[in-house]
């Protein structure tokens, strides 16, 4: 098939072929986007899981502002600034208590990329054979070579397959089934080569948004302990109170070896991500022979831009705009709480301000033909939707007031009205 082309720009995410007009957006403010004929959508996904106070929170704003007229880009080797160093500082006082070290990078996929390569660094600078990493089945961690491979085998990454790691998998700890993956997790960590474990605490996010308890994630962690294998926590998306708590790994009195967080480190505002490790996992690669370094970075690696913009939001969070990411909950179950009764949609879940439920389709999954054609439905009710697949979920800003989740709910039992 020819393309006939609109636009020189290649779109992620995007089948050109079936969906080639994207919405000029020309502005954000709160809970909302604008577009060029001043269209108001409810961003109800926070533009891929990434905003939290809203867009364009003017604290945020003028922190962008003031640091680029200082500094706006400098090699973090050998070099350092005040936005980096407070950042860093801050983190270490709001993190699970155990984490001494941050490594910054600019994605959450980065983030994970560093996480395996802290891991497998370890290992190997403390003369200890151990390469193979355990995953869980339906994690979704990046779209990197790397993060690819720890993530889920099928169609976001089949036609890369001849570049992927072997991995150990678990299955999913579904509701009654949760001893069949601790008992997996233990026999995948007896092997001598189990040199990590890397999960999505409590939600798996793009996998579907599959939630699971933190009593679960707490004696993976023990097992985990048990047998010294690193245990990474990827809360790339969990992160910056989307599960009820600032970081999910607290709900189970977890420390992670690893940490990854990025999306709303910045308040979604600009891209920047930082990987936390305990002291072991640094003092392996501290020494006066160079080829024990650590060997990663980028060329943005702590722009100090994007460090202003993590300070504004990390002062955003130590004066109450946490208040609202704890009220939301409470709002969305009151309104998810009715599909529990409507037949049309099955497996109503919520995991703290995040909500998910599945359509009943005579297919289901990520390719789900039902898909395409709730994302349009929603676009034509103004609303910023992304189903997964037959999946539903919603995610907004903190700063969603009530009226504008009704009108999410109200267009979600619309839809099925409409196309099922």
């Amino acid at each position: 098939m020819t393309s006939t082309r609109k636009s020189s720009i290649w779109h992620p995410f995007t089948q050109h072929a079936l969906h080639d007009r994207m919405t000029r957006i020309v502005r954000g403010e709160g809970a909302y986007l604008y577009t060029a004929d001043d269209r108001r959508i409810i961003d109800a996904i926070s533009s891929w899981w990434v905003v939290t106070h809203g867009h364009c929170h003017p604290h945020i704003v003028r922190a962008i502002q003031n640091q680029a007229e200082q500094l706006n880009q400098i090699i973090f080797a050998g070099h350092t600034h005040d936005p980096a160093e407070e950042v860093a500082a801050q983190l270490l006082t709001l993190a699970p208590r155990g984490l001494e070290y941050v490594f910054f990078s600019d994605s959450g996929s980065t983030s994970v990329e560093v996480a395996l390569k802290m891991a497998l660094g370890y290992w190997h600078n403390i003369g200890v054979p151990r390469t193979r990493i355990i995953v869980m089945q339906h994690s979704y961690h990046g779209d990197t070579v790397g993060t690819m491979s720890v993530g889920a085998r099928g169609v976001f990454n089949k036609a890369y397959e001849p570049l992927l790691f072997d991995v150990e998998s678990i299955p999913f700890p579904a509701a009654g089934c949760e001893q069949a993956t601790l008992d997996a997790l233990e026999t995948a960590c007896k092997t001598e080569t189990a040199a990590a474990f890397i999960v999505e605490p409590l939600i798996l996010g793009a996998g579907g948004m599959l939630m699971y308890p933190p009593s679960v994630l707490k004696e993976m962690n023990r097992i985990c302990e048990a047998h010294d294998v690193l245990f990474i926590a990827d809360e790339v998306m969990t992160g910056w109170g989307r599960t009820g708590t600032l970081f999910a790994c607290e709900q189970a009195e977890v420390t992670p070896d690893i940490a990854c967080y990025s999306k709303g480190l910045t308040g979604g505002s600009l891209p920047l991500a930082v990987t936390l490790c305990r002291a072991e996992i640094y003092d392996a690669h501290y020494s006066s022979d160079r080829s024990r370094m650590f060997f990663h970075s980028s060329s943005y690696t702590a722009n100090p831009v994007a460090c202003a913009a993590a300070r504004a939001n990390l002062e955003l969070w130590q004066h109450g705009a946490g208040e609202r990411a704890t009220s939301l909950p409470a709002m969305q179950e009151c309104l998810i709480a009715p599909f529990r009764a409507d037949a049309r949609f099955e497996n109503v879940r919520r995991t703290g301000t995040i909500t998910a439920l599945d359509l009943k389709a005579s297919d289901a999954g990520y390719l789900a033909g039902i898909g395409p054609r709730l994302q349009a439905f929603f676009a034509r009710r103004n609303l910023l939707l992304r189903p997964l697949g037959n999946t539903i979920y919603v995610m907004p800003p903190y700063c969603v007031t009530e009226a504008d989740l009704k009108e999410i709910y109200a267009a979600i039992g619309d839809a099925a009205d409409e196309l099922v």
